[in-house]
């Protein structure tokens, strides 16, 4: 089956779906106008059930088929956008100083939002469709709480899909693998206690800024000597705060950052040393330090047998050449992982061509492959759920 002739005729609408969701983002959980834009698309589509409320703001919206009775699968996607700047100066642009939909889950909605049209229209399947859409994907773990929350279960889903945009991508290509896609997901904070003092007279001092200096050095070491070559960690420091004024030496200095991991194996052998670095450095050089590591987002990991739907389905929108089935781990992180967790299921990448990347000022989903997305969610639907 290639593109949906609905899907290409319609495209025009769902982008303007889109490009009004872009205009007026909304954050983590609080995304209460997005939820009623998206709820009321769905009642008026004619969903057989659409409930609200749940994981706190996620939406699950069912769709039964005409061929009797069936499974339940779920198709998911995420509502909530980035508290950045947007510094596209498109017409459509946020409307709301310091958001922005900077990782194109406003056309992720878009696409679904089109695939449950055509889905409520035909209803060519046996069993039903649970579409869901999650907030908080950015950091909050919408995912863990729409799971928690009793989902799985309520609508008795069975596999559950996810679809995300990837820039650099050419579009509408897709791109997917078994196993682990994207990584773990912690966060660290270190507070390093020294004795402060005058700039001028170091010695009399213990300086927790070189402290946090030789720490943030050493955790490289975990990266480059402590971890086989083959496998992947990445330790990122991004907050080095301390001190205020120029001629003092402060008492006190925090880092924070993130690790990212691919097993279960080294995300906790990661944590372990991570641990035991940060401790000694700051002893052996007279100071103290305490870490503070929280795991925020599994692995997430495609099982094999969802993994060649997908392709299956991805093959037939858009051929077989169109898709990488071998494609490398990302390092960066999704809280779909919670779902699969509990569900067998996979995600796949998207191609929106060559874009600024997500999470960046510059971004803009790429409209042009809303009808690729709204036929791949169609047809995977129709595939899994054969009369």
């Amino acid at each position: 089956m290639p593109l949906l002739n609905t899907a290409s005729e319609t495209q025009p609408e769902i982008a303007a779906w889109r490009q009004e969701l872009h205009s007026r983002p909304e954050l983590m959980f609080d995304v209460h106008e997005t939820a009623k834009f998206v709820s009321e698309k769905l009642r008026a589509f004619g969903c057989d059930e659409v409930v609200t409320g749940i994981g706190r703001t996620g939406i699950v919206g069912l769709i039964r088929g005409r061929h009797g009775e069936g499974p339940v699968i779920g198709l998911r996607t995420d509502m909530d956008a980035l508290p950045i700047v947007e510094a596209t100066g498109l017409p459509y642009a946020s409307q709301i100083h310091g958001r922005m939909h900077a990782c194109g889950h406003d056309g992720h909605m878009a696409m679904l939002l089109g695939a449950a049209r055509h889905l409520c229209e035909t209803r060519n399947f046996r069993g039903a469709v649970a579409v869901i859409f999650q907030p908080a994907e950015e950091g909050g773990g919408g995912g863990r709480e729409m799971v928690a929350d009793g989902m799985m279960e309520r609508f008795d889903i069975t596999q559950v899909f996810g679809l995300h945009n990837e820039p650099g991508i050419p579009a509408g290509r897709f791109s997917i693998r078994t196993g682990a896609m994207l990584a773990a997901y912690d966060e660290i904070t270190i507070q390093v206690k020294g004795r402060g003092g005058h700039a001028a007279m170091p010695h009399q001092t213990i300086d927790p800024i070189f402290i946090g200096a030789q720490i943030i050095t050493a955790l490289q070491g975990i990266v480059s000597r402590n971890t086989d070559p083959v496998e992947s960690l990445v330790v990122s420091i991004t907050k080095f705060h301390a001190g205020d004024a120029m001629n003092v030496i402060p008492p006190v200095a925090e880092l924070a950052g993130t690790v990212r991991t691919l097993s279960k194996e080294i995300r906790d052998a990661a944590e372990t040393r991570i641990r035991e670095t940060v401790e000694n450095v700051a002893k052996a050089l007279g100071g103290e330090a305490t870490l503070t590591y929280v795991r925020k987002y599994p692995v997430t990991v495609n099982h094999a047998a969802e993994t060649q739907l997908a392709i299956a389905a991805a093959r037939e929108v858009m051929g077989t050449g169109a898709i990488e089935t071998e494609a490398k781990p990302i390092m960066g992180a999704e809280d779909f992982a919670f779902m699969l967790e509990a569900r067998p299921g996979a995600m796949i990448n998207l191609g929106n061509g060559d874009t600024a990347y997500c999470h960046s000022p510059d971004y803009d989903f790429n409209d042009e492959i809303i009808p690729v997305g709204v036929s791949y969610w169609v047809r995977l639907a129709e595939m899994v759920l054969k009369p």
